[in-house]
């Protein structure tokens, strides 16, 4: 029985750190699954407050299940929506996040109709 030794030609490094180019998080893609999935759920709703809480979970939910189903291997999800009633007013909001600007990246869209508006942003952060 002969035991055959492994050099170091015959090993090769395996383990990835960063995201292939074609599996990296496509802004422009999620942009547009968002769009899909608001319109979706808010097309024809008028604001509600006490259902507002149940439809942003249900919209969150159902995003971040898309995002997983888009094949973003080794990526972790932050999904935040926001929904309110338009009277006319102003609304500002803002987010500050640390990352690696190579690998990880937002989305975002805004759906409005006659009565609410909603904001939703998709976060991709690769787990290295």
């Amino acid at each position: 029985m002969t035991a055959e030794v492994a050099t170091a030609e015959d090993v090769t490094n395996t383990y990835v750190i960063r995201p292939n180019f074609l599996h990296k998080f496509r802004p422009l893609m999620v942009k547009e699954m968002l769009h899909m999935v608001l319109s979706e759920h808010l097309s024809g709703k008028e604001y509600n407050g006490e259902e507002a809480t149940d439809w942003s979970k249900i919209i969150s939910d159902e995003i971040k299940s898309r995002l997983k189903d888009m094949g973003y291997d080794r990526y972790k999800f932050i999904v935040q929506v926001v929904i309110g009633e338009l009277r006319g007013e102003g609304v500002k909001m803002g987010c500050r996040c640390m990352w690696d600007s190579d690998t990880d990246n937002y989305a975002q869209d805004i759906f409005t109709n006659d009565s609410l508006f909603c904001v939703a942003a998709a976060f991709g952060v690769y787990y290295y």
